[in-house]
């Protein structure tokens, strides 16, 4: 009896000492963000009671019994003053569910909330698996999920890795209790769909404007569960009804594009952040290597009057896997789909909107979640002054010699 005690408290404080490790950021940088020495959370940070029974006879051995593989792709969100993610959490059974987990300052002492996410099925067929979550806090009051929902297909009955993508879609006000709404009806497969945070009161219908109030989507339309196909890139959808959403008007808003660090598939990340400028987007990137996929994260942005309108698309990547992050379940994988904008209101001092910070979420190889820091401002300043991808080689090169000039002509 003792010394199993002694092993759960051994097990307790090793645990405690990992969730209160103080974050540390990492020197240098591309003076864009800031990223952090260690992950936020991984498959050791959940909770002891998810994995082991603590009752000596009937686990004499201190087993896990319910093992635990990755903690990545979160969505985030500011929730009752606290830096808030719902995250996948993927056992060792593959199955990913969402669990909520919070910190006091967004970097470091992250702890889960002590049960995970009872998400319903609702009207919806059963779900094999449910994951990658985007919070949208909408000015409707509530906070929606969308989230995707991946079943086996049944066209395919002997192929057992045969699957099918759609999005789910649930709201709650607590985090706790979700309202599980209808799936999101489209002719195609459909993953990272995202909710825009504002009413769309005017739309171009047969050549006229017409006023209303419609729910907006970011969408990627794919032919199979991986392959895009004929899918263009991030779409837009308007849709009058959440409840029983449905994709019938869909446009590409920003396509797929050869050799570039989207051409084989893009997606959005989180909800877009609303600045004085334009929309700030995060999206994901996918190209084919000769080792495979790889996943980086870009970024663009949208007009204030029309968010389907691109006003900046700097070129090229803006996160990718460094270093420790380039290994794990899947290699050379960026992903993010949440992302939390402070207050303007900020260590008891007022500042400008632009200066509001920003606290980017993102996972690597598919395997841990990290934070990189950085402000609107930077954002705002990265999107609109960097150059946009030329397309060529020469093009490329162009750009560099420009930039080389004009330092050349500042040192004399």
């Amino acid at each position: 009896m003792e010394l199993w005690s002694n092993k759960v408290s051994q097990l307790r404080a090793a645990h405690e000492a990992l969730l209160s490790r103080p974050n540390e950021p990492v020197e240098g940088g591309n003076g864009i963000y800031t990223k952090y020495k260690y992950p936020i959370l991984t498959a050791e940070h959940t909770p002891l009671e998810w994995r082991y029974d603590f009752n000596e006879d009937s686990n004499p051995y201190l087993m896990q019994r319910i093992m635990m593989n990755a903690v990545l792709n979160a969505g985030a969100i500011l929730f009752e003053g606290k830096y808030t993610v719902v995250a996948r959490v993927e056992g060792a059974d593959r199955k990913s569910f969402f669990a909520v987990a919070q910190s006091p300052n967004g970097i470091d002492n992250w702890r889960f909330w002590p049960e995970p996410v009872t998400m319903p099925d609702g009207n919806n067929a059963p779900a094999t698996n449910v994951y990658d979550m985007r919070l949208t806090r909408h000015e409707d009051g509530w906070i929606y999920g969308i989230f995707c929902v991946e079943r086996h297909d049944e066209t395919k009955p002997f192929d057992t890795s045969a699957a099918t993508a759609a999005a789910g879609i649930a709201r709650t006000k607590d985090l706790i209790h979700w309202e599980r709404l209808d799936d999101l009806k489209s002719l195609c497969q459909q993953r990272n769909v995202v909710l825009h945070p504002e009413f769309i009161r005017t739309q171009m219908v047969n050549g006229k404007c017409v006023n209303g109030k419609w729910y907006a989507l970011y969408t990627r339309p794919q032919d199979g569960f991986i392959e895009t196909g004929k899918g263009g890139g991030i779409g837009w959808t308007l849709v009058p009804d959440i409840t029983h959403a449905e994709v019938r008007d869909e446009r590409i808003i920003f396509g797929r594009q050869y050799h570039t660090v989207y051409e084989v598939k893009n997606g959005e990340g989180p909800a877009p952040i609303k600045t004085d400028k334009g929309w700030l987007h995060l999206a994901h990137g996918v190209r084919n290597t000769a080792s495979g996929l790889r996943y980086v994260l870009y970024m663009y942005m949208t007009a204030l009057d029309d968010p389907t309108r691109v006003i900046a698309r700097p070129g090229g990547w803006f996160i990718v896997p460094e270093g420790s992050e380039y290994i794990g379940d899947v290699m050379n994988v960026a992903f993010s789909n949440g992302w939390i904008v402070e207050d303007v209101q900020r260590d008891n001092v007022q500042c400008t909107k632009d200066c509001r910070k920003v606290f980017i979420y993102y996972a690597s190889a598919d395997t841990r979640l990290h934070v990189a820091t950085t402000t609107v401002e930077q954002l705002l300043d990265y999107c609109l002054h960097t150059p946009e991808d030329g397309l060529t080689t020469s093009a490329s090169v162009e750009k560099i010699k420009s930039l080389v000039a004009k330092n050349a002509s500042m040192s004399k």
